[in-house]
């Protein structure tokens, strides 16, 4: 049988090395494992001590480090909702079977070898892990991976020993984040369809139906036209001429848009419109309200501290407004335990949240009082979207018959002209 050398790190961090007989490389791998050992590199022969040939792979393209220890990764270090969920709970599962950290995170590297930026992601974790770092550490690496929610509910763990009960509290949240998304995108969807047929209607109206009718137009010049006509006929032409600049005109406004809600007060300004702006103003505000109550129930469930929770619902909870109020009803925090009475001097959240909180605050259990808020604001989240999809469908197909039927009757206005003229002659 090939014996295949290795090196490997304790559990305590020191470097072993020694030879196991194996099949093959995997098989190998699973031997070293047993060991009670994570495998950084296993090679066929006697050279994996001296530290030739192939080092345990980090993926296609592999993790690397640089300048001092700094982790980079050869492709985008990215992961998906979906994916993130799915490392998640393997993560769990593995854990609550038995399976100690670093040997965990080196079985989902080796299952997710593939190259991408997910395997990347799990192996440079890996590596972190076997340098000797804490795990909330080296998620901290990828920001854009995980948010600051998971990196402390993550310490918070490590510091209980809890982590896979934090983990699945953490897919708990995670699903709770998605299905108010998805719910937000899905009122979106329909009222987007019925847009978008209207415009193309009124392209394909003024595109093919429009020319076939020019040339009698043009007989009967300008002056026998009905105004409607002369109108249609003069936004037909102008479109022609300048449709280039139209488009160059939406594109620079939407750039110029993204560009402003991107600065610190041009958010705030949008946020806070989309607070106040009706028919959506509910749905906005049910989402931010829930979105805060079930982040900091998540984070006081875990042992965060009330004002560092505070902090990273602030950063968060998607509401540059909501953030501001938290982050002065931080400041305001006296004894780092009563928070109702800041937030209602704010007066941006509803008389329902404060006095829930101040109910949480009285019983010592601030979590459930927290968690009765989330499931009060989703249940109204769902209301608001089925207001907001039956009061904007009649509207959008309105207008959307508005445009249709003044293309319409502008074109039989003037064709009842025409008929007119010749029944007269």
């Amino acid at each position: 049988m090939p014996q295949f050398s290795y090196t490997a790190k304790s559990r305590d961090g020191q470097t072993r090395t020694g030879v196991v007989d194996a099949a093959d490389r995997r098989a190998a791998l699973a031997a070293v494992s047993r060991l009670g050992l994570l495998p950084v590199r296993v090679d066929q022969g006697g050279g994996g001590a001296a530290g030739a040939g192939k080092a345990l792979p980090a993926g296609k393209g592999g993790a690397k480090k640089r300048g001092g220890g700094g982790l980079k990764l050869s492709r985008p270090n990215w992961m998906s909702p979906q994916e993130r969920a799915l490392f998640t709970n393997e993560l769990a599962d593995l854990l609550e079977g038995g399976m100690t950290l670093g040997n965990a995170l080196n079985a989902l590297a080796r299952r997710a070898d593939d190259g991408s930026g997910r395997s990347q992601v799990i192996a440079a974790l890996r590596d972190a892990i076997v340098g000797g770092e804490s795990f909330s550490a080296a998620l901290s690496r990828f920001p854009k991976v995980f948010s600051p929610v998971y990196v402390s509910m993550i310490r918070a763990g490590e510091a209980s020993g809890a982590m896979d009960d934090v983990l699945r509290r953490l897919i708990d949240q995670d699903e709770r984040v998605q299905n108010m998304r998805s719910k937000i995108r899905s009122a979106m969807v329909y009222p987007a369809v019925v847009l978008c047929m209207g415009v193309a209607v009124a392209v394909f109206a003024m595109t093919f139906i429009l020319p076939k009718f020019e040339s009698i137009f043009a007989q009967m010049g300008a002056d026998g036209l009905p105004p409607m006509t002369r109108a249609l006929l003069g936004a037909n032409a102008w479109f022609k001429k300048y449709w280039l600049l139209l488009v160059a005109l939406v594109a620079g406004g939407i750039f110029a848009f993204r560009k402003w809600t991107a600065t610190e007060r041009g958010r705030r300004a949008w946020d806070g419109f989309k607070l106040r702006a009706p028919l959506v103003k509910g749905m906005v505000a049910c989402g931010v309200y829930a979105s805060f109550a079930s982040t900091l129930e998540s984070l006081l469930r875990n042992g965060v501290p009330i004002l560092r929770a505070l902090t990273i619902t602030g950063e968060t909870v998607g509401n540059a407004v909501v953030g501001d109020e938290l982050a002065k009803a931080r400041d305001r925090v006296t004894d780092g335990t009563t928070i109702s009475g800041p937030l209602e001097q704010g007066g941006v959240f509803p008389p329902m949240v404060i006095d829930m909180i101040a109910i949480g605050e009285r019983t010592g259990d601030m979590p459930r009082a927290l968690g009765h808020v989330a499931k009060r604001y989703e249940r109204e989240l769902e209301k608001n979207i089925e207001i907001f999809t039956t009061a904007l469908e009649p509207i959008m197909i309105a207008g959307v018959a508005l445009v249709v039927a003044f293309i319409a009757v502008a074109i039989m206005q003037a064709v009842m002209s025409v008929t007119n003229g010749m029944n007269v002659q």
